[in-house]
């Protein structure tokens, strides 16, 4: 009975001990793991799907370290270059070129750009880099280029238009009205087109087109214009006369004007005088040539100038100060 006891009551104070200590730690598991099971309850997912997320996060971490190893290796590079040789080999590779929408151009230049890049394989043709070198040409205002598999390249070139002819340093020069060089000329095939004269000229295409506009009815009969001092234009037309107009796009519109409406009353231009001079908004000077005798200009015309005065000298045609 004493021995029973006894195994009794050791039995009951060990299971009081470990009861004891299990609670124990079960309540110290249960504090530790509050705060994380807190914050699992305030996400709006799952526990397996936080656990799916954070595995394609390890996956997608790994991958980028990959990628970036291939980039900076070229492996890229490398890959797009062997694609590449294939489809050339398999005949994808740059055997023809049609050009449209040149009239003017030579042609030729553009076959040089197209065939001459140093990979011709469809699939690895920089079309980007050849419309760049193709807008370097003087003549080309834009340019699409296109593929036509397997072997085709398709140029589409929008030409600028001539609008004059440049002189400047002993040269002739086909220019647009933006004042972009086209292409040289000779003086035996010069175009029929005005011809404009000194430093920078080229650059005052489109203001003079648009001075000329003031005076439509003289604009056919202009040969040539010659920009004087990087300030002002002289006008030359057809029938030989020289007209010198003052600075500044207005006053020398108004006079422009002035002088087509005293053109269109006495019939200036055609009657053998060299040089009108408007410089002076006050005054009308007209120059004879050399010999001939001085001829008195008409009411018409002196009432046609700004100021109403009018002048007529004897002097050569050239020499004078612009």
């Amino acid at each position: 009975m004493a021995e029973a006891r006894i195994r009794r009551g050791g039995t009951a104070r060990l299971s009081s001990a470990k009861g004891r200590a299990t609670k124990g730690g079960r309540g110290r598991a249960l504090k530790r793991r509050s705060w994380v099971d807190q914050l699992f309850e305030m996400l709006p997912v799952s526990e397996a799907t936080l656990q799916r997320m954070a595995s394609w996060a390890i996956v997608a971490i790994f991958g980028g370290i990959a990628i970036g190893i291939a980039i900076y290796l070229g492996v890229p590079d490398m890959a797009r270059q062997q694609a590449a040789e294939l489809a050339a080999r398999a005949g994808f590779e740059v055997e023809k070129v049609e050009v449209r929408g040149v009239e003017r151009m030579d042609e030729l230049s553009v076959y040089n750009i197209a065939l001459g890049q140093v990979d011709r394989s469809m699939l690895a043709l920089d079309l980007p880099k050849v419309r760049g070198e193709m807008l370097k040409l003087g003549w080309v205002k834009d340019a699409r280029i296109s593929r036509r598999l397997p072997d085709t390249l398709v140029v589409d070139i929008v030409e600028r238009d001539p609008v004059a002819v440049w002189q400047h340093g002993g040269q002739l020069h086909l220019i647009d009205v933006q004042g972009v060089v086209l292409q040289s000329v000779s003086a035996s095939a010069m175009p029929d087109l005005p011809l404009v004269v000194g430093p920078n000229a080229n650059l005052q295409t489109a203001g003079l087109n648009k001075l000329m506009e003031n005076a439509p009815a003289l604009k056919p009969m202009l040969a040539g214009a010659t920009w004087v001092g990087n300030r002002r234009w002289d006008l030359r037309f057809q029938s030989g006369e020289t007209l010198s107009l003052p600075e500044g796009d207005k006053d020398s519109a108004s006079a422009l004007v002035n002088f087509a409406r005293m053109d269109g009353v006495n019939r200036l231009l055609g009657r053998g005088i060299v040089k009108f001079d408007m410089r002076d908004p006050d005054r009308f000077v007209l120059r004879l040539p050399q010999g001939q005798v001085e001829e008195k200009p008409t009411d018409a015309a002196a009432s046609g100038t700004a100021g109403g005065a009018t002048d007529s000298a004897k002097a050569p045609a050239q020499g004078e100060e612009g």
